[in-house]
């Protein structure tokens, strides 16, 4: 049975490689080698991932915690999946530099428009149907 310790060093490994590939999708979009379906793709999940806000807030019970714990790996996994591996490499060794330098990562605006733009058009949807006779 594996120990607590193990399990905790193993989780935290897992967060800083998803942590890393967030930052090297970064790198990825900038990249003119990226397919630009994959750039698209990957501009969403790091704007998404990089913003300064979430979609929904973590305050919220479970639902709070699951994009950043289920949704985000997932759609990093996916990306980082069909990014061609000498442009992973790439950019993944950057995304190392970057942490070793700057012992942050960036932050996305876009990512902040994306998710308040929603949220504006949930409301929008959400006062129609209430206004509606």
């Amino acid at each position: 049975m594996p120990s607590l310790k193990n399990t905790f060093s193993a989780v935290r490994t897992w967060a800083r490689r998803i942590q890393r590939d967030g930052l090297m999708l970064w790198f990825a979009c900038r990249d003119p080698r990226t397919p630009w379906w994959l750039k698209g793709l990957a501009f969403f999940v790091v704007a998404y991932a990089l913003s300064p806000i979430d979609l929904v807030p973590d305050f919220i019970p479970v639902l709070g915690y699951l994009d950043d714990v289920i949704l985000l790996p997932v759609l990093i996994w996916l990306v980082v999946r069909y990014l061609p591996e000498h442009i992973a490499q790439d950019c993944r060794q950057q995304a190392d530099d970057w942490m070793a330098e700057r012992q942050a990562k960036p932050v996305s605006w876009a990512g902040l428009v994306l998710v308040l733009s929603v949220w504006s058009a949930v409301a929008w949807a959400v006062w129609r149907y209430v206004t509606l006779p």
